[in-house]
Order: structure tokens, then sequence, then C-alpha cells
């Protein structure tokens, strides 16, 4: 968890992929106004704002203030890949409303107002992230929205929150790992359950049929923690096997391969639909969609990209690239906030006590794309 915390600091001040750091006249220009530019190796940033942090000492103060409040702020939440997936867009939001656009290198002229901007920004955002009250503001889920316009509901959701995050501070890492990644999943499943996936934009006038289901969510999974009197190992792990080969069943099996490869520190789940099914007594393949967001950069062609989104991709089309030659690999990163969807067919076998699902690793997918940012 610490991995996540660290890798979403690091966007404040995002290094350059690999081979493309080049020292320029638009570095030195920049140079010349920064007087920790040298020191701290500044020409390794490519993103011209995150450049003036990493030189000046006054941004650099704003920065690590802002990098502490959004520590605070995770700490305080269960399912973190949201918020650092919301850090992340803000950063882009903050560069645009800066005057900075992509990596085009800031004019001399500029140089005082892009600064006065980026100062004034982070140092609005460290007090934005500080207020407890903004974890329920960012939601940008149609249950979140429902859930904070409701004080009853947004009491019960940061009580259930604390509670799971105790339980799960009592784990080792590994298990807190897998615990933070079920967590999500059964987010995601609460959406699914309580017909809310895709509805962001619905006016919450017309999704009040969902309060009930959001509080039947809370109030089970309440009791659930309650019932463990302490013990996360009677809340965390216990479900190896799903209960039907459908969505959920997906869900479960794509979470998995994800916490046990660590690829909630590149990437977070955002939807898994199914779309098409064989099931027989005791067999079933399910066919379903994962969509998911990058949170931190990696190579299009790299261990995370196979083991996380189960492919190589071709950073000329967006679509998998299986099989690439060592050769032919590309040294393209994913940026933060792209996302990505992969349909792959699970396997499951029927047992006991559900379906359990065959496959350990997302390869090999049968379709993607690579889809802008957020």
């Amino acid at each position: 968890m610490r991995f996540i915390v660290l890798s979403v600091l690091a966007l404040l001040v995002l290094p350059a992929a690999p081979g493309s750091a080049q020292s320029g006249p638009s570095d030195r220009s920049i140079a010349d106004r920064l007087p920790l530019f040298a020191r701290n190796n500044c020409q390794q940033i490519r993103d011209p704002g995150n450049q003036l942090i990493c030189g000046d000492a006054e941004l650099a103060a704003a920065a690590e203030k802002l990098g502490a409040a959004i520590e605070a702020r995770l700490a305080r939440l269960p399912d973190r890949l949201p918020a650092i997936e919301e850090n992340a867009i803000w950063i882009r939001q903050r560069n645009l409303g800066c005057g900075i656009v992509g990596q085009t290198a800031i004019r001399a002229d500029d140089f005082d107002r892009v600064k006065a901007c980026l100062l004034k920004v982070t140092e609005e955002r460290a007090a934005i992230v500080r207020d407890p009250d903004f974890d329920c503001l960012a939601a940008n889920t149609a249950a979140g929205a429902l859930i904070c316009a409701d004080p009853s509901l947004a009491l019960t959701e940061t009580e259930l929150n604390s509670q799971v995050l105790r339980l799960i501070g009592r784990l080792d890492p590994t298990a807190a790992r897998f615990a933070f990644a079920e967590y999500g999943r059964w987010t995601r499943e609460r959406d699914r359950k309580c017909n809310l996936v895709g509805k962001e934009n619905v006016p919450l006038a017309e999704l009040s049929s969902a309060e009930d289901c959001l509080a039947d969510h809370l109030k089970r999974k309440t009791e659930e923690i309650a019932a463990a009197k302490g013990d996360p190992k009677k809340v965390f792990g216990r479900q190896v096997a799903a209960r039907s080969p459908d969505t959920d069943a997906v869900d479960f099996c794509a979470a998995r391969i994800h916490a046990a490869n660590s690829c909630g520190n590149f990437l977070r789940i955002n939807r898994v639909y199914a779309v098409d099914s064989q099931v027989t007594d005791q067999e079933a393949q399910v066919t379903g969609e994962i969509e998911m967001v990058v949170l931190a950069p990696f190579t299009m062609c790299s261990k995370v990209a196979s083991t996380c989104t189960g492919t190589c991709w071709d950073p000329r089309t967006g679509r998998p690239q299986p099989g690439v030659g060592s050769k032919e690999r590309s040294g393209e990163a994913f940026n933060v906030t792209r996302r990505l969807r992969v349909q792959r067919t699970f396997a499951f076998v029927k047992a006991a006590d559900g379906w359990r699902c065959r496959e350990d690793e997302l390869a090999p997918v049968n379709s993607g794309t690579a889809g802008g940012g957020s």
C-alpha cells in the first residue's frame, strides 16, 4: 500500500519516460530562472509545470504540503484507487488551467504568470484535500453522489470505512493488498446490484429508487464487520468461489489476478461486464469485458502490461499486440488516466462452494482497445 501512496505523490513530479529526457534550449532557459533546477536534476522531468515545481523552492514546499494532504486522504479510504485517479485528473486540469499544454515549453514571458498560477492552485488543492468532506464531494460515481446527498448514508459509509481500515491494518502486507482489492470489488458489485453502473450523469432524483439498495449494502457490510469482532480473516479472503458464472464471477477472477500481481500500483479496475457465457452442470466459459484506468505510467510492452492487461499493446493502433519479439517492442508508455478495455474468456469449474476460477493471469485476451484519458 505504501507503494501506491508514493506512486500518487510522484504524479506531482512525473519522471520522463526512458530515453525521452533531453536537455535543450527550453531546459536551459527554465534552468536560468530556477535555482534548484540543476541540484534536483529537473532536466529529467518532461512536464514543464512539474519542472517548475522541481526547481523552485516555493513551489516545491507547496507541493510537499499537498503531498502530505493526499497521503492523509488516502489513509482515510479503503478503496483508494478512485482517489488516485481523481488526483491524476486534477493534475491534468491544473496544467491546462495554468496555460501549460502537453510538453510545450513555457515561454520566458509567461514564466512568472505560470508560476503564480501553479502556486495558487496547489495551495488551494492542499486546503481542499485536507477537508474530510472532500472525500464525498470528489465522488464521481452515481452511488457516491447518492450517498453524499444523504447525510445518514454518508455517515454510515464513513464509519464503515473506518472499521474496514482498522481491520485491514491488522493484516500483513500481502493479505492487506488482497483485502483492498476485495473491498474495491465489493464496491463494483454493489453498483451493479443497485443498477447504478454508467449513470454518473443521471439526475439524482431519477436514482432515488437505488437508495434503499445502497442502505442495505452498507448495513450488511457493517453487520458483517461487527460480527468479525476485530478478526480481519473473518471478513477478507473467505470467499474463494463465485456464486454464479456471471459478471460478478469475472470480476472476482480479475480482482484476484490483479491483487496477486500488485497491479493496483499501476491500474484500477473500473468496470466489468459479462458479454457471453456457455454453462454446463460442472463447467462454464464466461467472456467478460474489463475496463481499467492507468494510475501510474508503464511501458506498453512490459511485464506490467502483459500481467495486468493480458497483452502487449501497439502504440499506433491502441490494439493488443501479442507475441511481440524483443526487437519489435516499443518503449512508449501509457500515460496516467488512459483507459484500457480488454475482452477475455474465463474458465470456471463447479465446486461445493460455488464456481471457482481456473485462470491465474489475464493473458491471453480476445481483443482490446486503448482509449483516451479521463
